[in-house]
């Protein structure tokens, strides 16, 4: 399943789950799992639990543990890849076995980590060097490590906007629009594919919020009003979401769209674009080399929206690894975390963004950074309250559902006004608001 490597993936699971779990596994007391002095003296077999199946089956992650004993020669690393791992291991998590590392399951309240996870230090501490501490930090300690950064975008073929004669980036949703409608005209694409079926991607529009507006405190603003608000923005990304399909820019039939074959498709120049994240790139970029297409051709672009006459895209963090506060080789388990951090190549390997502060964004963002693109990280301190609100008010946010039925209501398969919808989305939200005095 090699779209759950993907934070979209991690929130959908938090929101189809129920709102907590505090089973019997966890402790309140809490534990340090420290670096280790001395790589030779650190010894044990820890398991690492992970949602990566396809690098399991794969050899990839053997490979990793290969050039980790390099430098623990001592410690012995377990794989254990799990298909369904949100429901899994919350299950396994109401007993102390649920590994030495995992992935922290999104469907664990924040406050309670200390109870599930050892600290790997201070928030001020590991803040100097890595990105996104604040989304594991419980009371100034930081629970877990994410392994790479994701930014939403468009993935699209480079080709194919060339052919319908759109060379810049859309620079409003009116453009963005009038730049399908080229590719609709002028070529045999579909211009936007919306994986209507497999449902998980629709969840990728959530994440256009703090990308409208270069706003990083955009998370926080979910808390404080209407996130469909006039030119609020999730109704900015919902409304072209709507336009789009309104307008007849997509595939024939919603119903029948496919993930897995919509990669070799959008590589080979009959699909135009897709609304996904940074995590997608290399699917694409490998679709194309089996394809015999060329990889080159997958371009990446942020959200059509400026502030200052420049784009901004929100990096967040992807599945953060954790040890088990139970585990018996806290050192050792630390040391995976901080060697797979740092020293593996998975970031490279992956085409993703570094959790590491001082790294460069990787090459295939290079038209990031040519374009001077702003990387924002949003402050995710009311992120626990925002997803408390989404569960009281059924809204959805980090689910499909809303945005199937949006997209229903837009090629006529729901009777309905976009706007009644919108307006019925942010009365929900603002009344559980209200219920939770946020």
């Amino acid at each position: 399943m090699n779209r759950r490597r993907s934070l979209i993936g991690t929130l959908l699971a938090a929101a189809l789950m129920a709102a907590g779990c505090t089973g019997s596994g966890g402790t309140s007391k809490g534990a340090d799992a420290k670096a280790p002095d001395d790589p030779s003296k650190v010894s044990g077999t820890i398991k690492v639990l992970t949602h990566r199946t396809d690098i399991v089956q794969d050899g990839t992650m053997e490979k990793y543990a290969d050039e980790f004993n390099k430098t623990y020669p001592k410690v012995k690393v377990e794989f254990e890849a799990i298909t369904g791992y949100e429901a899994e291991v919350k299950i396994r998590m109401n007993t102390e076995n649920y590994g030495d590392v995992l992935m922290i399951p999104a469907v664990i309240k924040k406050n309670d980590y200390p109870k599930f996870f050892a600290s790997l230090g201070t928030e001020a501490e590991r803040g100097e060097k890595y990105r996104f501490t604040d989304f594991t930090a419980v009371d100034g300690k930081v629970y877990g490590q994410t392994t790479n950064g994701v930014m939403p975008g468009f993935v699209y073929n480079k080709k194919v906007w060339r052919e319908a004669g759109v060379t810049d980036w859309p620079t409003t949703p009116a453009e963005f629009l009038t730049a399908l409608k080229a590719i609709k005209s002028k070529t045999d694409a579909v211009p936007y594919y919306t994986n209507f079926k497999d449902m998980w991607p629709l969840t990728s529009w959530t994440y256009v919020n703090g990308s409208v507006h270069c706003d990083t405190q955009a998370t926080t603003k979910l808390t404080e009003g209407d996130p469909w608000a006039e030119r609020a923005d999730l109704r900015v990304g919902d409304r072209l979401l709507y336009d789009i399909v309104n307008q007849g820019l997509i595939e024939k039939d919603p119903a029948t769209t496919n993930w897995e074959a919509s990669k070799p498709r959008l590589a080979k120049g009959e699909i135009g674009t897709m609304w996904l994240g940074t995590w997608a790139i290399i699917q694409f970029r490998q679709a194309s080399e089996k394809a015999g297409a060329d990889p080159d051709d997958i371009g990446f672009m942020p959200f059509p929206a400026q502030v200052d006459g420049g784009f901004c895209a929100t990096a967040a963090p992807d599945y953060n690894q954790a040890v088990n506060v139970h585990s018996q080789h806290k050192e050792a388990a630390r040391a995976w975390i901080d060697w797979f951090t740092e020293k593996s190549t998975y970031v490279a390997d992956n085409l993703a963004m570094s959790p590491l502060k001082d790294a460069p964004l990787p090459d295939v963002l290079k038209a990031y950074e040519d374009a001077g693109v702003k990387v924002i990280e949003v402050d995710d301190s009311e992120g626990a309250l925002v997803k408390e609100i989404d569960n009281t008010s059924e809204v959805g946010i980090y689910a499909p559902d809303y945005r199937q039925d949006l997209v229903d209501l837009a090629r006529g398969a729901k009777d309905g006004d976009v706007d009644d919808f919108l307006a019925d989305l942010g009365k929900r939200w603002t009344e559980a608001e209200e219920s939770l005095g946020s």
